[in-house]
């Protein structure tokens, strides 16, 4: 189980939007549980993010969709 992902926004290749995104809280869910995590920076110029997550998550996660929480 990690605390840290890299995530990456499908349409963007850019670093633009990503600027304004640091901060704000992502969701991973699977059945009942969720994983809350925060946007904690970037990671190169492609438009990728490091979240952070509270707790760690499963390997599942991977190449899954998150939700973007205000």
């Amino acid at each position: 189980m990690s605390k840290e992902c890299l995530i990456q926004f499908a349409p963007e290749t850019s670093s633009s939007l990503p600027s304004q995104l640091i901060g704000r809280k992502v969701v991973w869910k699977q059945g009942k549980n969720r994983f809350v995590g925060k946007i904690a920076g970037f990671h190169g110029k492609k438009g990728v993010v490091r979240v952070k997550f509270l707790k760690g998550v499963p390997g599942q996660a991977l190449g899954t969709t998150v939700e973007l929480v205000g």
